[in-house]
């Protein structure tokens, strides 16, 4: 695990959209299509409105988000409505997105019809990553039902989740395709994330599950 501090958290999203970029060009030049996973969240939101503008061919990279919140776009707590309004805008408009949620009652209805769409993409090749204070990330929250599977070796690519702290169903990528990205980025601000990223990675992914997906990873992190 590699830690870079930054000022403030202007300085933070201005770099971060930088080493993003590089890397998605730089995969661009060995692919013909590169995969670039994000978390929902508010946290984000300034890397994207500096990222969104990036020179690098969009039109070959396909977005799709690290977990989702089983509600439709428009539904304010959607992850994608997000994606939409603050990544693709501007230059990225262009990429393709890939959905995590489709017009169902349970996730369990379209669950493949979602690992179809994506497996091809796979493996990622550039993850950025939030985190919560309780350690949680994507939607492996601590004590979850489901979560020993989503921690499995062999679990599947994606998992319905339904944590009894959240108001609706989630569907989330399993650490080991997380794991897996070639490159990991990890963005935390304030002083209880960074304590809680301290005292994680002295726990097992059952209690931090952000400690399943901290092997190589650069974080990144502001007061």
């Amino acid at each position: 695990m590699n830690l870079c501090s930054y000022p403030d958290a202007e300085m933070l999203a201005i770099d971060l959209a930088n080493i993003l970029a590089d890397e998605l060009a730089e995969a661009l030049h060995h692919e013909d299509r590169v995969c670039f996973a994000v978390p929902g969240g508010s946290s984000p939101g300034p890397v994207f409105d500096d990222l969104s503008a990036a020179d690098i061919d969009w039109s070959r990279v396909d977005v799709v988000l690290t977990d989702e919140r089983w509600v439709p776009e428009d539904h304010p707590r959607s992850n994608a409505r997000l994606i939409k309004e603050r990544l693709l805008t501007g230059r990225a408009a262009a990429a393709r997105f890939l959905p995590l949620f489709a017009p169902a009652h349970e996730p369990e209805e379209v669950l493949a019809e979602l690992e179809a769409m994506i497996l091809p993409e796979l493996p990622l090749d550039v993850a950025l990553l939030g985190m919560g204070a309780d350690m949680h990330t994507a939607s492996l929250f601590p004590g979850a039902p489901g979560l020993a599977a989503a921690l499995a070796p062999d679990a599947p690519m994606l998992l319905p989740m339904r944590p009894d702290s959240q108001p609706e169903a989630r569907v989330t990528f399993s650490a080991r395709v997380l794991n897996a990205a070639v490159s990991k980025h990890l963005l935390i601000l304030g002083e209880d994330k960074r304590a809680a990223l301290d005292k994680a990675r002295h726990l097992p992914p059952k209690e931090a599950p952000i400690r399943a997906v901290l092997d190589d990873i650069t974080v990144h992190w502001t007061k």
